[in-house]
């Protein structure tokens, strides 16, 4: 069988500021006028919309298979790279599912700007987008779940952490944690945004046994005297021996991986980090397996703004590898992948229910269709 056609559908959706913020893609204030916006407390842009890049894999059968890349601003980017790189270098190409030909399909699309300087960035999370929709096509011909084809005895549920907490001021941020707490969440991460008194009032002011991981850098002394789970990315994505300098330097565990694709990138970390957080939007289904396989520590897949295959990737990934217990969860994203989806995606409690029907899991609806334009 072969593979018929490869499209890719960027997607931007309006969303809440004042809800979002303090949560995954507005973890601070914005600043300034447009679509994209400066962060007050680090030097990125974000966007005040929802945004992402679907793609659709079709067979020769009518089989379609459904990925999603990465593309929190400028999805269009991501979508023009498998128009006109990836779609000509897949399609025509004989598919069964076997997961070697799908790592044999990775290293077809890495070879076409292999020699270009195009192995990280946009041209990689364009490449996980598609191989998303291929480990989807995978279980559908199958007929079993993305994490049976990845594991012999996949989890049937994984640890949910909330991602961020909502609220113009401590208490209220530590109230919205506390809610998810009452839920049987039993760890949040929480966000700097301009003062290190404010992160750490937000702590304190915790339920009893509800643990707290950090998103920035600076006072790692005060972290390491609360206990903190983490410290994520607290450094520039370059600076690999400033990170190694800060992790020999306090005893809370390091989290790095958001900004890394491959596992080349995620190389210099593994002496370094005790958390890898590969990105499933960035690193796809095989590139994040083969750096869990890779590693002798603790894997947790980073989430952030994502629809449906996205989130569901990230699900069987987690099911699927022997070092991770634990998959990242944010309301307000959920909430919007779910829209879109006739059988939504379940965090129950404390827990994420892992999709057991052939491939992903993922049925649009008819809102969907109203979007994508199909």
């Amino acid at each position: 069988m072969r593979i018929k056609s490869l499209s890719a559908i960027p997607v931007r959706l309006p969303r809440d500021l004042a809800n979002a913020r303090g949560t995954a893609g507005s973890p601070t204030r914005l600043s300034g006028e447009g679509n994209y916006r400066w962060s007050t407390a680090y030097p990125v842009l974000y966007s005040v919309n929802f945004e992402t890049a679907l793609i659709r894999v079709e067979l020769e059968n009518g089989l379609v298979g459904w990925g999603e890349a990465q593309a929190p601003l400028a999805p269009e980017v991501a979508c023009t790279i498998v128009e006109h790189l990836l779609r000509p270098a897949l399609e025509g190409v004989e598919f069964d599912g076997a997961p070697a030909e799908i790592a044999l399909l990775w290293e077809r699309m890495y070879a076409t700007m292999r020699v270009r300087g195009h192995s990280g960035g946009f041209m990689i999370d364009a490449m996980s987008g598609v191989d998303i929709a291929l480990w989807d096509l995978a279980g559908k011909l199958a007929q079993k779940p993305v994490c049976a084809l990845l594991a012999d005895a996949p989890k049937t549920v994984v640890p949910a952490y909330l991602s961020g907490a909502s609220g113009a001021t401590p208490a209220e941020r530590a109230a919205f944690a506390a809610r998810f707490a009452e839920e049987g969440i039993g760890l949040v991460k929480l966000y700097y945004e301009t003062e290190w008194s404010d992160l750490l009032a937000v702590a304190d002011r915790l339920p009893a046994g509800m643990r707290f991981a950090v998103d920035a850098v600076g006072m790692a002394r005060e972290l390491d005297a609360r206990d903190a789970r983490w410290l994520e990315c607290p450094l520039y994505p370059e600076e690999i021996e400033a990170h190694a300098r800060l992790a020999a330097a306090v005893n809370t565990p390091l989290a790095v991986g958001e900004s890394y694709r491959t596992p080349s990138e995620f190389a210099p970390f593994l002496r370094i980090a005790k958390i890898l957080q590969p990105d499933l939007g960035r690193c796809g289904i095989t590139g994040s397996m083969r750096i869990a396989q890779g590693f002798a520590g603790e894997v947790i897949p980073h989430l952030s703004i994502a629809m449906g295959p996205q989130i569901a990737a990230a699900l069987h990934f987690a099911a699927a590898a022997g070092n991770c217990n634990l998959c990242e969860f944010n309301p307000n994203v959920l909430d919007t992948a779910n829209a879109f989806l006739a059988e939504p995606l379940v965090r129950a409690g404390g827990h994420y229910q892992i999709p057991q029907t052939p491939g992903l899991g993922i049925v649009w609806n008819d809102r969907f269709k109203q979007v994508a334009g199909n």
